[in-house]
């Protein structure tokens, strides 16, 4: 396999924008999986997954987690699913945060330590991790290390060292959260500088600074996470019509680098999970 292939995700829809802030955000079962499906045919290999409920509000309610993988699955869409297990950054208890990895997603968010999130604080403790990578294991879903500070890079290792996480690990740096990492090429490079050889790593990062790090990991040799989830806008001023808009930027200027996005068949071979 060609080791330039990037693998490009799609975060379509997070616990927290609304329609109100933009209106192409998706929000209901069938509207996330044709933003997944629309994503796919612009090139991503991997989407991941929030879910609401009737009222638009974030959710644990696995029903609905099984009705997107349904409806992505009936459009012979081969995306690999990521279904998160964050629970909103805090705002449901912690058993119903396990709910999603019975649906039977191929990945599944692992973030990896506790900190303050924006204005809450999101809870992740040693033992809560053990217990999730424990049953991300059991269920053969493969953790997404979401790390949002370098001291979450070491609770993840622990992980790691303990045999609940095989190689090799899928790292995915998310920046520019209030209270996490700033979005900076120097905060990138530590990072990738703290995780062990053999990783593969993905970069993400809120608001307007999604595009010029997603270009920094294009140019770094890492992957790469667009989508609504994290930026409502396509440009200053302009909102993103969709996430397919924001996937199909992203894999026209990895290829103008001579990246050619991975295929789902491609980015399963290359996270290890052919089976």
């Amino acid at each position: 396999m060609n080791n330039d292939k990037i693998i490009l995700s799609v975060a379509t829809t997070g616990s927290r924008p609304s329609k109100l802030q933009n209106p192409g955000l998706p929000v209901t079962p069938e509207e996330i999986a044709q933003a997944a499906v629309e994503s796919w045919r612009e090139g991503a290999a991997v989407v991941h997954v929030h879910v609401r409920d009737e009222a638009g509000k974030m959710t644990c309610d696995l029903s609905r987690f099984q009705r997107v993988k349904q409806l992505i699955r009936a459009q012979g869409c081969d995306i690999l699913i990521n279904f998160t297990t964050s629970g909103g950054a805090g705002r449901v208890d912690e058993g119903e945060r396990f709910n999603s990895l019975a649906a039977g997603p191929e990945l599944g968010s692992l973030d990896a330590g506790s900190m303050n999130f924006n204005e809450r604080v999101f809870l992740n403790p040693p033992d809560f991790l053990e217990e999730l990578a424990g049953r991300m294991l059991a269920a053969n879903v493969k953790p997404e290390i979401e790390v949002f500070d370098s001291g979450m890079i070491g609770n993840a290792m622990t992980l790691i060292q303990n045999g609940l996480i095989k190689p090799p690990p899928w790292w995915q740096f998310v920046l520019g959260v209030k209270g996490g990492a700033p979005a900076t090429a120097r905060s990138l490079l530590y990072l990738i500088d703290s995780i062990p050889a053999g990783s593969l790593w993905s970069v993400c990062a809120v608001g307007w600074r999604q595009l010029p790090m997603n270009m920094l990991a294009i140019a770094m040799g890492g992957h790469a996470r667009t989508g609504l989830e994290d930026n409502l806008y396509y440009k200053r001023g302009e909102l993103a019509q969709s996430n397919a808009q924001l996937v199909a930027r992203l894999a026209r200027i990895a290829r103008e680098c001579g990246r050619e996005p991975a295929t789902p068949a491609e980015a399963r071979e290359m996270l290890g999970l052919v089976r």
